[in-house]
């Protein structure tokens, strides 16, 4: 017959009595990051925020311009009908620029990107890279 020693506990040590001193708590470390971790890091509230700005850009420049020919058609079908050139009507002018419209908020959300959210995701990016390469060597 072999001895087996018992298993501990599944839950964490209490005291019995109110009375009797705390578990002990495992030792915290002397040193401190030489800064915060990327969670707490102000560069991905710029992220957020430069995101942010760049959806509601590209989003207002299409949902605006539907908006304003949604308008014009209910309240100024004098505006909508009013032949421009050749016998086309305005609004069909108007509905057919939708088109371009919406590939410029495309261009625009391109761009926003390319040139503000891009550059601030690649820095945090080699940042995160660099804080597990010093977390493994730790």
């Amino acid at each position: 017959m072999s001895y087996n020693p018992p298993h501990p506990p599944p839950y964490p040590a209490r005291p019995t009595y109110p009375w009797q001193p705390p578990p002990p708590q495992p030792p915290r470390p002397r040193h401190q990051p030489a800064r915060a971790p990327i969670g707490h890091h102000s560069d991905l509230r710029l992220l957020r925020s430069a995101y942010r700005w760049q959806r509601r850009t590209a989003t207002l420049t299409a949902l605006g311009y539907f908006t304003l020919f949604l308008v014009l058609s209910a309240f100024a079908p004098h505006v909508m009908t009013r032949t421009v050139a050749d016998g086309v009507p305005a609004g069909l002018l108007l509905a057919l620029l939708q088109l371009p419209v919406t590939w410029l908020a495309i261009a625009l959300y391109e761009h926003t990107a390319r040139r503000h959210v891009d550059p601030l995701a690649d820095r945090i990016r080699k940042e995160a890279e660099l804080d597990a390469r010093r977390g493994a060597t730790r």
